[in-house]
This record gives structure tokens, C-alpha cells and sequence, in this order.
């Protein structure tokens, strides 16, 4: 194997240093008046992880740079993260408009609890360590106190199933052996451990605690729990099952170019059994926290059709665009960042980035967020047509 696509991926959620949490200012209003708002909490499925790049190009950064440098700063003048690497996007779900204001407390790389050490990353818990490191049901708990919250939306569980290992075991196998003898990741120890029967009972009861602070800050905040509404959002498909890969899976064309290293068993295997097995934990979790004031977007294959390296896209030199900005762009190019490796270096990339919805993807959460706002109801959220409606991607909520 060419020594340049060794792979180095470490965890796809790494963070840098933690930083002291501002919280946000609150409303003369109190809660439950005032201008109304949705606000995110979770993981990096909703934080709006790789929300700076509209698709993918080999060549340069510029085709896919919708956002700039500046496309993770949430601090006051958008200068700097308020949490380093929870990469909180512009482009991220929160952001529905219409008169509704928007606040994203998710965090990339955020399990159920809170986790500190070397990075500090806030769970659905009331973490507090008295020097301003605060879980997101405690941040929840004081922006609610002081404006109208009227949904909560919510994405939490795949890192607690260790997404980013199992994607890391499943493209090392996938360079670190041949075609005529693959290693696949769908029985390596380490990646079935995750989905055991044990395991998915002990991850269901974490989400189900998590979905309970919620409840609970929200009740600290001076809400009754019909006041607002807890939508759950489950996972979507990154990538396509075996025959909707547009590399095959000889040679290292697969990563090398395309950013998507699995063998077609374990695309099958991921597709098949790991996300519907998340995805069934995150919804039992739903009947076992025992909120009655809930709703569920399911997003399993709200990108397909759009996928990384699925045949209906392509990179930007694949399909003849020079530019996100292009009319086709959205519907020609991938949803879901490439899996970087080495190839970071010295790039604007982050490995973390990796196999993450983009900045057309989070549009498209975005727009069926609104949906379930302004519906007043949860749904199956899915690609509607081509282009652009006002920016955004054409999905609709079934």
C-alpha cells in the first residue's frame, strides 16, 4: 500500500482544549413569551460538523468553500468557537427563520454525559464544574429561563455507540487488505462489541436519561411539559449500500479519491444492521424516558440520492461544476463530507469533518426542521425535487 494513504484517522470527534462556556444572555420576556425559539442540543449530527464545505473537490478547497474560515464561530463576534471543535456551523439545523430565533447548544463529538480530560465536551446532563464548563441540559436550563423555547430538537447516540472507531476500523480494513482477501470491520471485536444486546440495552437507557433532562431543565426553566415540544431526530445513511458506490472496490480509487473506504459487505453491514440498530435505539429510547410531549424526524434516508460516493454525484471535477454557487451544484454533489485522512495536513480540512452531513445536507435538516415547526407534527423528512427553494435544498416531510 502506498505509503501516502496510510491512514491516521484518530477519533472523528477530536477536540482541541476546552474552553469556559458563555451563556447566553436572557430575555426580558421570560420563558414561554416573547419571540419564539428552536433550539438544538446533542452531537455533531446536529452541531453542524462539516457545514463549511458544499460537497467535495480533490483539486481545491475553493469549489466546496461556502462558508469560509469563519464557518464554526459562535461566539459573540464570530470570531472564535466558545467550545473549540464543537463546531457549531451556520449552516447548522437551528436556523429555521421566519420570525423563529435559533439557538444550536449541540457539540461535535457530545456523548449522553458529559466527558472532560484533555477535551471538554458537554453531554445532556447538568454538568458544572464551577469555573463556567457546563452540560447542554444546564445551558438549556438558563437560556429557557429567559426566552420562549417552544421546540427542542435533539440528536444523541451514535457517539455513545462509538461511530467514530467503527468508521476508523472499517476503512483501516478496507486499506490494510486486499480485494481478494478482505479484512471487514462488521465482525472485527472491537466494532461488534458496540451492538451487542448488552450494550444497546445499557445505550438505550443513556438516551433515555438524556431525553429526562431535558425534560427536566425545561421544568426548571419554569415550563410545563406541554408547552414545548422534544423532536428526536434518528441518524441517515452516509453512504450507499454496495451497488450504489460509484468506485469499485479494487485497488485504493475508493478512498484515495472518492473518501469512502469500505468494502461492499460492510457498506451492506453498515446500511443493513449498524444505523438501523442506532436508529432503533435512539426511538425505544423515546418510550423509555416517558416524555408524552415528544416528536420523531426520521432521517435514515433523507440523503439518498446524495450520499458520499454514490453514484448520482460526484466531485466537483467528476461532474463539470467549478463552484458550490453553480445553479446544478446542489443536486450533482455530495451531501456528506469525504473521510479525510493525512490529506489534512495543511488543508483547511479537519479529519472530524469526516463523514458528516455538509453544508447542503445541513440545509436540507434545516428545512425539515421547519417543517416540523411550522406542522406541528414529526415525519419521514426526504428529497422533493431539484434546486434550490430560498437557499435551501427542495425536501419535504411525509
Amino acid at each position: 500500500m502506498p505509503r501516502r494513504l496510510s491512514l491516521t484517522i484518530t477519533a472523528l470527534t477530536l477536540t482541541a482544549g476546552s474552553l469556559v462556556v458563555t451563556t447566553p444572555a436572557a430575555h426580558a420576556d421570560g420563558p414561554g413569551t416573547g419571540t419564539p425559539y428552536v433550539v438544538t442540543v446533542g452531537d455533531s449530527y446536529i452541531s453542524g460538523e462539516a457545514g463549511r464545505w458544499a460537497g467535495s473537490s480533490n483539486d481545491s478547497e475553493a469549489p466546496a468553500d461556502a462558508l469560509g474560515a469563519h464557518a464554526y464561530h459562535d461566539n459573540a463576534a464570530g470570531t472564535a468557537e466558545t467550545i473549540p471543535r464543537c463546531h457549531r456551523s451556520k449552516s447548522a439545523e437551528a436556523y429555521i427563520g421566519g420570525g423563529v430565533g435559533g439557538l444550536n447548544l449541540a457539540c461535535s463529538g457530545a456523548t449522553t454525559g458529559t466527558t472532560t480530560g484533555d477535551n471538554f465536551k458537554p453531554g445532556l446532563d447538568f454538568y458544572d464544574d464551577g469555573a463556567g464548563h457546563l452540560g447542554q441540559a444546564k445551558l438549556l436550563q438558563q437560556f429557557a429561563a429567559g426566552h420562549n423555547v417552544k421546540q427542542v430538537v435533539v440528536s444523541i447516540g451514535g457517539n455513545d455507540f462509538n461511530f467514530a472507531s467503527v468508521v476508523q476500523s472499517c476503512v483501516t480494513d478496507f486499506l490494510t487488505s486486499p480485494s481478494w482477501n478482505p479484512d471487514y470491520c462488521r465482525d472485527d471485536s472491537s466494532v461488534v462489541a458496540n451492538f451487542t444486546s448488552a450494550n444497546v440495552t445499557a445505550v438505550r437507557s443513556r438516551i433515555a436519561t438524556a431525553f429526562q433532562n431535558v425534560r427536566t431543565a425545561m421544568r426548571n426553566a419554569g415550563y410545563g411539559d406541554t408547552a414545548w415540544t422534544l423532536l428526536v431526530q434518528t441518524y441517515p445513511s452516509p453512504i450507499p449500500a454496495a451497488s450504489g458506490f460509484r468506485y469499485g472496490q479494487s485497488g485504493f480509487t475508493r478512498q484515495s479519491v472518492g473518501g469512502c473506504g469500505f468494502w461492499n459487505a460492510d457498506a451492506d453491514w453498515a446500511n443493513a444492521t449498524a444505523l438501523p440498530t442506532i436508529n432503533s435505539t435512539v426511538r425505544a429510547a423515546i418510550g423509555q424516558s416517558g416524555l408524552t410531549n415528544t416528536r420523531l424526524l426520521e432521517l435514515q434516508s433523507t440523503f439518498n440520492g446524495r450520499r458520499l460516493c454514490e453514484k448520482t454525484v460526484g466531485l466537483y471535477e467528476e461532474v463539470g461544476l467549478s463552484s458550490w454557487t453553480q445553479p446544478t451544484a446542489v443536486d450533482r454533489t455530495e451531501w456528506v463530507n469525504q473521510i479525510r485522512t493525512v490529506t489534512t495536513v495543511g488543508s483547511n480540512y479537519f479529519i472530524q469533518e469526516s463523514i458528516h452531513p455538509n453544508y447542503w445536507g445541513q440545509l436540507a435538516l434545516r428545512s425539515c426542521v421547519r417543517q416540523t415547526y411550522t406542522q406541528n407534527r414529526g415525519g419521514t423528512c426526504t428529497i422533493a425535487g431539484t434546486g434550490l427553494l430560498n437557499a435551501e435544498p427542495r425536501m419535504t416531510l411525509n
